[in-house]
């Protein structure tokens, strides 16, 4: 059975201020709780109405009812098992490989998936602006679908970082010249915008290298979406 004050807790965790005040995030369902246990992060307490769904000996686990976990879970239909984690020190990477940054992206299901696609792609280091959506948003932790567990993922002053970076700075713009077949000097950094304004005037400056995705044919899309037009330029650096 858990306490009044543990199904408070857990469930404020939802909420990026107690997050933060806490440093500490939940997950949900028993798929991501045994991603999260298997992997570098640091477990705090784990919840679960059936215990044979997780795959931990060194944990203890505490069984909760049904009800309990809906008074914890943020989902409509809650998925078996909660866990808690600590959120880990977020520093500046310091990489060989190319390196993602997103400048102000705030949906949570476009960054779940633009990390899951880091994965994919094996970029083990994204960098995000301060107004990037918070990537321990619960939305964020179950579009990434585990992820999370493979990528770095850490926030800073973009303009600053970028600029101190000492490598190509690739910006991703609509007039920008086209990503097929650009010989592209790496490592580098590739940096996706907000899903509505694009690339800020600040970070637009700072790029070395204006690309994009060609439209083909007369058709009335304005643009693509953020995700998926980082799944096309991932596709395309990894070519080269």
């Amino acid at each position: 059975m858990a306490t009044k004050n543990e199904l408070k807790f857990v469930r404020s965790l939802q909420q990026k201020k107690y997050r933060n005040q806490n440093g500490m995030f939940v997950v949900e369902g028993a798929k991501m709780v045994n991603e999260l246990l298997a992997s570098d992060y640091e477990a705090v307490s784990v919840y679960t109405v059936d215990a044979s769904a997780l795959n931990t000996t060194d944990l203890s686990v505490s069984l909760i009812t049904e009800r309990e976990l809906g008074q914890m879970s943020g989902l409509t239909q809650p998925n078996t098992a909660i866990g808690v984690f600590r959120i880990p020190a977020s520093g500046k990477p310091n990489d060989t490989d190319w390196i993602l940054a997103l400048d102000d992206v705030r949906d949570p299901g476009n960054l779940g998936t633009i990390i899951r696609l880091c994965d994919w792609f094996g970029i083990r280091h994204l960098v995000c602006s301060e107004h990037t959506v918070d990537c321990y948003n619960p939305k964020v932790l179950q579009a990434t679908m585990g992820s999370i567990t493979r990528v770095t993922v850490g926030y800073c002053d973009l303009a600053s970082y970028l600029g101190d970076a000492h490598r190509p700075v690739y910006g991703t713009f609509m007039e920008g010249e086209s990503v097929y077949g650009l010989s592209l000097e790496k490592p580098g950094i590739l940096v996706m915008g907000n899903e509505g304004k694009g690339i800020s005037a600040e970070i637009e400056n700072i790029v070395s290298k204006k690309v994009s995705i060609p439209r083909y044919g007369d058709n009335g899309a304005e643009s693509l979406n953020v995700a998926m037009a980082t799944a096309v330029f991932l596709h395309e650096i990894r070519k080269v």
